[in-house]
């Protein structure tokens, strides 16, 4: 391994390296259940794959509790452990129907302040900011509901990969939605994307950029870092910024919130003024779900990790 290859690899966040605990044939084995005998049924698997999973991450399990003592504020048991790892499972089980266009089996209730809602009135494209916390797919489902614009999900290109691989299992005419960054026309696909009113759909609490690319950042009572790669590129796209966050409420049920982050067609700001506060904004809502939705929160490593 050549020096440079090193230091990429020491400088990549701890959540890069963790294994793949799925394959292909795996996912095919979920979905074929799922589809097959149907949602209650398939549920009924979340149990020992949860009991499982607690068993043998050890490292999951340690930042769940890590986690779980912030959220909660007092020290997390063995129920509060089980119970994150089974609402990360169970979303992870609805990705099947979501991706498949069952949204009849699911009770969504939408939550739009009045700038989201003038946004979808207008058609007007936007970049939704979410992160790992409840469900990203769910906003499909919403979609599909009010028959909304188009939405594309953009990430870098090895995960892009990685989903796509994920998707080609589940339902393979919806790889075309993932626009893959690094490549020479991804810019423009996204550009091209707004201009057509359509939403890009960023997670925003992880990223592979640098120190001098993230923001340090006061989340549940310590500092952690949070990537400005996407809300740079909303500067220089000129868009609005919108959070997203799909709250899993248990059973069959989801609260969708549509929030205003930014305008960033608005000159009244310089641009690391306006990128500086609507990324504290944007870490201040999610400390507000991460409070009221303490098991939604699905990054299993060490978060705070300097």
């Amino acid at each position: 391994m050549q020096a440079d290859d090193k230091a990429r690899e020491s400088a990549s966040p701890e959540w890069t390296a963790k294994p793949e605990r799925s394959n292909l044939l795996a996912i095919r084995f979920i979905v074929w259940v799922a589809l097959a005998l149907g949602r209650p049924v398939a549920r009924l698997f979340l149990y020992p794959t949860s009991l499982y999973y607690m068993l043998v991450a050890g490292e999951a399990r340690a930042a769940s509790k890590q986690y779980l003592r912030k959220a909660l504020g007092r020290e997390p048991r063995i129920g509060d452990g089980f119970r994150h790892i089974h609402a990360f499972a169970a979303t992870i089980l609805d990705r099947v129907f979501l991706l498949n266009g069952r949204f009849d089996k699911f009770d969504v209730r939408v939550h739009l302040d009045d700038t989201a809602r003038n946004m979808l009135v207008q058609r007007r494209g936007c970049i939704l900011l979410g992160a790992h916390l409840g469900s990203f797919e769910i906003t499909r489902a919403y979609a599909h509901e009010i028959q909304g614009p188009p939405a594309s999900v953009v990430m870098y290109e090895e995960n892009a990969r990685k989903l796509n691989s994920v998707l080609q299992a589940i339902n393979p005419e919806l790889t075309q939605q993932v626009i893959g960054l690094g490549k020479v026309d991804s810019m423009l696909k996204v550009r091209q994307a707004l201009e057509r009113g359509e939403f890009i759909g960023m997670l925003a609490d992880r990223g592979l950029e640098q120190d001098g690319a993230s923001v340090t950042c006061d989340f549940l009572g310590a500092p952690a870092r949070f990537p400005s790669g996407p809300l740079r590129m909303a500067y220089m796209l000129k868009c609005p910024v919108l959070l997203m966050v799909g709250v899993y409420r248990g059973g069959n049920r989801y609260d969708l919130h549509f929030e205003e982050l930014a305008d960033m067609a608005d000159p009244a700001l310089p641009r690391d003024e306006l990128i500086g506060r609507t990324q504290q904004r944007y870490v201040m809502r999610l400390e507000h779900f991460c409070r009221s939705a303490p098991y939604n929160w699905f990054n299993f490593y060490d978060f705070w990790k300097p």
